[in-house]
Formats: C-alpha cells, sequence, structure tokens
C-alpha cells in the first residue's frame, strides 16, 4: 500500500534545507507521494529511509528495458494532457517456428523493412516476436537463431517451455529478450530463467485476478522485471484489462499491477487487426504483438502511435536551418517559414511542386504556425536576419530576394533593413505558392 506524505516526511531528515527543489521537507514528502518527485533528490535521506521509502519513490508503472532500446512503462498519468506519455507502445511483430527456414527469413526481411519517414520522424517498429507454436523444442531454438542473425530489433520469445526457452535464450542472452511466458503452472521454472539471464519476463494470467496472485508469487521470488498480460483475447475485455491495469496502478497504486501491459491481437484479417492493435495502443498497451508485416497495413498504426505519443504541449518541430528542395544553385529563391512541421512540410510541399530547386528557411517559432508565431513575438525581423546570416544565406545564392509569407508581411521593412536583402512579400497561404513562383521565377 503506498505510504501517505505524512508517512514519508516522519523518515526524512527535516532539514528543510531545499536541495531537493521544494522548499521543505514536508514539501518534498507531499510531492514524493503524489509521484512528483524522486526520493533520489534528497542527499541526506538515511539508507535505512530510503529502504523503506522504496515504494513510495517508485514509478507507479515499472521502467522495463528489453533488446535494442524498447522501453515499457514508466508512465505517471492516465491521460496525456495531465503531463505527457513518456514511452510509446513497442510494436512487435509475430514469427511463428512452424515456418520454414526461408520463410523465415523473408519474414524477417518483409519486418526489417518496416521504416518510414513522415513530417521529418522516422517510424518504425521495435521488435520480432518468435512464437514457440510448433511446441518443438528444436524447431523453436532453430527459429530464434535464423531471427536473431537476420534482424537487429529487439527480441520477444514465446513459449511456455522452460526448457525449450533456456535452450532457445542461451545463445542470445546477451541481446537481453524480454521472455516469457510465465503462467500459474510452470512460473517458478520460468523466473529461474529469466533470472539467470537477467531478461524481463512475461507474466500471463486467466484474468486479472489470477494475474495479480501469479505477479504476487513472482515477486516473492525476488523477480521484478516484470511485462504482464491479463490473458483476455477479446478486443473490449483486453481494453477494459488495460484501462484497470493502468487505474489500478496509477490512481489507487496497486504495486501487484505497477508494470506494463501487453496485449496479443487475435483478427485474422490484416485490416481489423490493426484496428484492433489501435485500440491498444489507445488505451493502454505498453507492447503489442500482432501478426500483420506490410507496409500499407503498418503505417496506419504507426501514425495512430505517433499522434499519442506526441507531447501535447511540445509541437512537433523541423530543424530550424537553411533546408535545400530539389538541387539548388546560385539562382535557387530563398523562402522563409517557422519550424512547426506542419506548415513546414506544407510549404516545401508546394515549393516542390514549383519544380524551381529552392531553399527553404526555417525560424525556430518554437513549433509554432506563421500568425501565431509572429503574435508571440517569435517571428520578428531581427530574429529572421540573425538567422540568415547564420546559415550563411548570402554565400549559398548569387541574389539577394528573400520571400516571407504574406502574413507577415508588416516586417518586410524592418527586415529589408537588418539584412540589405530586398524582402518580397509572398501568398498568404502555402496553395499560392506554385502561381507565385512561376509569375516572379519562371517555369
Amino acid at each position: 500500500m503506498a505510504l501517505t506524505g505524512l508517512d514519508i516526511y516522519k523518515q526524512l531528515p527535516k532539514k528543510n534545507c531545499g536541495e531537493c527543489g521544494p522548499p521543505t521537507c514536508l514539501a518534498f514528502a507531499m510531492a514524493l507521494a503524489s509521484g512528483k518527485a524522486a526520493l533520489d533528490s534528497c542527499p541526506y535521506v538515511s539508507a535505512e529511509a530510503k529502504e523503506n521509502l522504496d515504494a513510495a519513490s517508485a514509478p507507479p508503472i515499472k521502467l522495463i528495458k528489453f533488446g535494442a532500446g524498447a522501453a515499457l512503462g514508466d508512465e505517471t498519468v492516465m491521460f496525456r494532457h495531465e503531463k505527457t506519455f513518456f514511452h510509446e507502445t513497442t510494436i512487435v511483430v509475430r514469427v511463428s517456428d512452424k515456418l520454414s527456414q526461408a520463410e523465415i527469413a523473408a519474414k524477417v526481411a518483409e519486418i526489417n523493412d518496416l521504416t518510414f519517414e513522415r513530417v521529418g520522424l522516422q517510424y518504425t517498429v521495435q521488435g520480432i516476436a518468435i512464437d514457440n507454436e510448433s511446441g518443438d523444442a528444436a524447431k523453436f531454438a532453430t527459429a530464434v537463431q535464423e531471427v536473431a542473425a537476420n534482424s537487429q530489433l529487439s527480441l520477444v520469445l514465446l513459449t511456455e517451455d522452460a526448457a525449450a526457452l533456456k535452450s532457445a535464450l542461451a545463445p542470445i542472452a546477451d541481446r537481453k529478450p524480454l521472455v516469457g511466458v510465465a503462467t500459474a503452472a510452470n512460473y517458478e521454472a520460468m523466473v529461474e530463467v529469466a533470472k539467470g539471464a537477467g531478461v524481463p519476463l512475461l507474466v500471463r494470467g486467466e484474468n486479472l485476478d489470477s494475474l495479480a496472485e501469479l505477479v504476487e508469487k513472482i515477486t516473492a521470488l525476488g523477480y521484478k522485471d516484470l511485462v504482464l498480460d491479463s490473458g483476455s483475447r477479446t478486443t473490449s475485455r483486453v481494453l477494459a484489462d488495460l484501462t484497470q491495469l493502468r487505474r489500478q496502478a496509477i490512481k489507487k497504486k496497486f504495486r501487484l499491477f505497477g508494470y506494463p501491459a501487453a496485449a496479443f491481437t487475435q483478427e485474422e484479417n490484416p485490416l481489423d487487426e490493426i484496428i484492433q492493435a489501435g485500440v491498444y495502443v489507445a488505451k493502454y498497451a505498453s507492447m503489442v504483438v500482432l501478426n500483420a508485416s506490410k507496409k500499407e497495413h503498418i503505417l496506419p498504426l504507426l501514425t495512430i502511435r505517433q499522434n499519442l505519443y506526441t507531447d501535447p504541449q511540445k509541437p512537433i518541430q523541423v530543424e530550424p536551418k537553411l533546408h535545400a528542395v530539389g538541387e539548388v544553385s546560385a539562382d535557387s529563391p530563398v523562402y522563409v517559414t517557422t519550424n512547426f512541421s506542419l506548415t513546414y512540410y506544407t510549404v516545401q510541399g508546394e515549393v516542390e511542386a514549383t519544380r524551381i530547386p529552392s531553399y527553404i528557411l526555417a525560424v525556430d517559432t518554437d513549433g509554432t504556425s506563421v500568425l501565431t508565431a509572429y503574435a508571440a513575438g517569435k517571428f520578428e525581423p531581427e530574429k529572421v536576419a540573425e538567422l540568415m546570416q547564420k546559415f550563411e544565406v548570402a554565400d549559398k545564392v548569387n541574389h539577394k530576394n528573400v520571400v516571407i509569407p504574406g502574413y507577415v508581411a508588416v516586417i518586410s521593412g524592418k527586415l529589408q533593413e537588418l539584412s540589405g536583402w530586398k524582402v518580397v512579400v509572398g501568398p498568404r497561404e502555402a496553395s499560392g505558392i506554385v502561381s507565385f513562383a512561376k509569375s516572379n521565377f519562371g517555369a
């Protein structure tokens, strides 16, 4: 059970030094109890108090890392607008050990190719799950070796046979895969394998009650690097279970559910499966294991994930610099816009459509649009002139003409004075760039 602020305060040094951030030990204790501070912030807390306060200082959902940088859990809120979500749902594609070696190699190659670039961001799946569907330990070990040899993605090993797991895990233990599945029937043997290799363990119950009992037994064995699976498979039931796991961990501080949760899709039609996976990404799976591996199926899911796990208080931004569009030359026009991704890529798309290689100077406006940035004093002539000099625009072209958005025509005079360039007021909307460019810079 979570400690209250007063319970924590009684075990603090009561120096009121303020070195931890809050001005008093009582304020620090209250922040610690609500999950808004870390115990390590106090330089004077005793070792005994640290041990006693571990439960209070631990995040409501434990951070679990595995493989090539996959990170699960460590979330502190139910809804991202309350603070933010930290670790996007890890997407893992399942490979059955029933496939032939050639089929596994082809599947892995297809999974490795699931990378996309959109609005300047890289979208990708994070892992491959090898499923001991055959029930044959030798086939499972061979499949694991084949996948490991052909992919650097994070690995998940799925079998309920502890002996088969141990055999398949041994050659790749240094890659720190997520392993499982621990159930009520095999948990002691599975814990021994996971603990021996120092890898996280996937725990599956038959429902939430049985899952809590199983987690309690496993943690009593001294192992706490866990990922939870309620065992449900229908979409509505999984959604309810995932919501309860998150709510009980964050709102009720129920430590047995304080671990990241995994969900497994069951729909056979790829489109239905992506819809099902999208539900789990939205609420609240830390990892989703699915079968679909075609680009046209996976991209919508990764897009949904990106939208959900973008910090709502921090707009998506491109790097503020001089960007080249096409094979630029000394005759290329120079456009100015903001570094808000939606604005920048809209402008870039229209500039590409002109078929005139051009430069675009993206001004750092903290990811805000043109009018918003101007209203906030972030799209000022001084800033634009400074960036033009910083990125040596004058050395890139043989003219001194710069195009600014029509909505900020008011800065043209001052910018011309500061930069010494002729400031051309462009169209207000990006959609007008094509006709503007043809009129001013030729076909």
